[in-house]
This record gives structure tokens, sequence and C-alpha cells, in this order.
């Protein structure tokens, strides 16, 4: 009598792995993510390492590439010895910049936690802080160029008690610093402060929508047994709501620090008056403008503000990985 034994096939050297996704599936995944990945690559990354590249070399933007000329370290020598008067400058509007956008940081969670109470007409209000938030850069320069700092019809020149003020001609100094390793003062001129005010309307907004999300999403049992603690108003912000927010804390703070660093629109629909000059204004006058064809030195402002921007979301991006490690 025979008895027909069955034998198990030899296991595999892997395992075949299940997958709920369909061919079709993958395919429109891989569009989904290759195409926006692929644009960024081309539009952002590859122009950062070209600029990277130019900035070692001297080349005039008009004729080929292969008539570059390679000098090494030789452009940013220049822009930090030659064009100093330039750099610093510029630099310093750029840290002006980013202190009074920290302010106006402040007004605008002072104003999400009054709007987070549910006062009367919360919703006319919020639209009404939102709507610069809308416009570009470049518009909110126009609309504050036109209607608000025309010295002849401009809205602040006619609630003016005194004579008509040049809110952006004025390049006098409100204040001047000396510094000993430069032959000349830093300062803030008054066209750039009346650029202040007009940066601040939008971004108040921006900040108060963010700030007013997160709000709308704390858990009210910590304000209870905050106030169970016997904590005031004041001090459950301080150390229970604010820090709560610590992920739009990071946030904002990146976005503040990286939009006063690359501001340029809003100086050039101004006409980029003397004055108001930021980094973005030294590029671009630098490849384009009067006395440009300077691709070299151009891109070594570039780079400049490149790694003033880089370290800022380095630290977003390791602030935002430990949390999702922990």
């Amino acid at each position: 009598m025979s008895s027909n034994k069955v034998t198990a096939a030899p296991p595999t050297g892997r395992r075949r792995r299940f997958s709920q996704l369909t061919k079709r599936d993958k395919i429109v995944l891989w569009v989904m993510v290759g195409i926006p990945t692929f644009l960024h690559v081309v539009l952002v990354w590859i122009p950062a390492i070209l600029t990277g590249i130019l900035s070692f070399m001297r080349w005039d933007n008009i004729r080929p590439v292969s008539t570059a000329e390679l000098v090494g370290f030789r452009n940013y020598w220049e822009i930090f010895t030659i064009f100093d008067n330039q750099l610093f400058p510029a630099l310093f509007n750029n840290l002006i910049l980013m202190v009074w956008l920290f302010l106006c940081s402040a007004i605008g969670v002072l104003l999400a936690y009054l709007l987070d109470k549910n006062i009367k007409g919360t919703r006319f209000y919020q639209s009404v802080y939102y709507f610069p938030v809308v416009l570009s850069m470049a518009v909110v320069g126009f609309i504050w160029k036109s209607v608000m700092f025309n010295r002849d019809s401009g809205l602040l020149n006619i609630l003016w008690p005194g004579k008509p003020v040049d809110f952006v001609g004025d390049q006098s100094k409100l204040f001047e610093i000396h510094l000993p390793l430069l032959d000349f003062p830093l300062g803030l001129s008054k066209n750039f402060a009346a650029l202040l005010i007009a940066m601040a309307w939008r971004h108040i907004g921006y900040v108060m929508v963010l700030y007013l999300a997160g709000l709308k999403s704390f858990d009210p049992a910590l304000r209870e047994a905050a106030a169970i603690d016997g904590c005031n108003e004041w001090q459950t912000f301080r150390s229970v709501v604010f820090p709560g927010l610590k992920p739009i804390n990071v946030v904002v703070a990146v976005i503040t620090v990286i939009e006063a660093l690359r501001a340029y629109d809003i100086v050039a629909a101004l006409s980029e008056p003397r004055g108001t000059e930021v980094m973005g204004t030294l590029v671009t006058n630098s490849l384009m403008g009067e006395g440009g064809g300077y691709a070299g030195r151009g891109s070594a402002f570039g780079m400049v503000l490149f790694l003033l921007c880089i370290g800022f979301i380095i630290w977003y991006v390791i602030n935002n990985f430990r949390e999702r490690v922990t």
C-alpha cells in the first residue's frame, strides 16, 4: 500500500508583501508626489545651487555662461569690504524689520486671545484683521503708497495736523548708531519706518489667524485646572496656554524671520527709495538694476541671504522632528 505524502513547498527567502494599492493608485500616487517634487527641485534647489556656483565667478549676465571667470571668494570679499556701505545698512534694515515683526506677532497673539473670548462682533473683527493677508506684499505696497502715504492726497497727510509729510521720500534718520568696525553710521530712516507700518498691517492679521486656530483647539480642561490651582488669567496664559501652543510658536517664529529676511516686493512697490534698502534689493540691483550686470556679486548677496534663512529653517525642521519622535 503506497502512501501519498504531500510535501510542503520550501519557504522562500523573503516574504511577499501585500498592498491594498492597485496599479492605478500607485501611478496616481507617483504623479502626485513626483510632479511637485520635480517642480520644487527645478525651481528652487537647482537655482539655489547655481547661485552658489555663480557666487564664486565673475559674469556679466549678458554673454554666454562659458565666458564666466572663476574668481574664488573675491565677490564675498568685495561685498564685505568695498560694498560694505551697502551690505551692512541692508542687513541692519532686515534686522530692524525682524524685531518689528516679532512685536507685531505679539499684537497678533493679543488680538487672537481677545477674539477667542467670543466678544460681540468677533466674525466682523476677524474678517477686518484678516483682509490684508489675502493681498500680496506688492499690492500692500501700492495701496499704502497711493492711498496712505501720498504727499498730496494720502489719508495720513489728510489727518496730519501739520505740514504734509513725505513718508516715502524722507531719508533722514530717526536714530543712528556707530559701530567701531564701520566708517559710517547705521540707522533707521523715516521712510523705512513708514514701510514698517505697512508691513505690520498685513503681518498682524496673519499671526492672529494662526493663534486663533490654536486657541480654538486648546483643551479647556487645562485652563480649568490652572484656575483651580489659583492662577489668574495672565498666569494661566503665560504658564499653560502659551507653552501649549509650541507648534504654532515655532511656525510663527520661522515665518516671521524668513518674511523679514526676504522682504523685497513691498520695497519695490515703493520704487526703492534710498534708506529702504534690504538684502533683496541688493541682489536684484546687482543683477538687473542701474549699474547691474554683476551676476557674481548679486549671487554672493543672495548666498548671504540664503545662509541666514536656512539656519532658521533647519531649526524648525529639528524641532518638528523632535516632536514627532517623542
